[in-house]
């Protein structure tokens, strides 16, 4: 299996959020704002694949020190 390329999650953050309002915009021809949907697709799925390896390292951590399970973060939407 070939080893996940690393992405700073922060820049990849910042780049998303620069795409998003872009698109939001509605400024952009139709072909410009699919490539741009595109490349936040590929920004997010690094995102997640960045965040899941995190979480697994975590996890490993946590066990191999007899810590505790990782709980689900839940958010108060009040």
């Amino acid at each position: 299996m070939a080893a996940a390329k690393k992405i700073n999650l922060e820049k990849s953050l910042g780049d998303l959020e620069g795409l998003v309002e872009e698109l939001e915009s509605g400024d952009l021809p139709l072909e410009t704002a699919m490539k741009k949907f595109e490349e936040g697709i590929k920004l997010t799925r690094g995102c997640q694949a960045a965040l899941k390896e995190a979480e697994q390292k975590v996890q490993i951590l946590l066990q191999s020190t007899g810590g505790e399970e990782l709980e689900d973060f839940v958010v108060d939407e009040d």
